[in-house]
């Protein structure tokens, strides 16, 4: 049980991190600042992403836990999906600040959907608890 509480921590400060960083390179983008287009800015969320989905595998497997018979997996990895397409149309590909807007506060939402169906182990989220 030692490792899946190691597993789950990092898991979540990974979570807790990446998503903090998303909305500091949102707000970024929203004011066009040059601070986007550090390297850091660029390949951090690279390096958290891989840590928190490197921990979800872990955790997956240590609970031995199928993802296609769990059905709250399965809303979980599809709100993660959601999450990153609507991130990269914010952060990077956009065409227009608006759309980059929406897809931002888009990307937000589906990331608390994520964390909603994490928290309940269901795929209704927020609205099982």
């Amino acid at each position: 049980m030692e490792m899946y509480a190691t597993f789950k921590y990092v898991h979540v400060i990974a979570a807790v991190a990446t998503i903090s960083g998303f909305i500091l390179r949102g707000i970024w983008m929203l004011k066009a600042s040059p601070n986007l287009q550090h390297p850091v800015a660029k390949i951090a969320p690279h390096i958290l992403d891989t840590v928190f989905l490197l921990a979800g595998l872990g955790l997956l497997w240590l609970l031995r836990l199928n993802p296609l018979t769990q059905p709250w997996l399965l809303a979980k990895f599809a709100g993660l999906v959601a999450y990153v397409l609507l991130g990269m149309i914010a952060i990077r590909r956009g065409p227009a600040k608006r759309i980059r807007t929406i897809a931002f506060v888009s990307a937000v939402m589906a990331f608390a959907y994520v964390v909603g169906v994490a928290t309940a182990k269901s795929p209704l989220s927020w609205l099982a608890m």
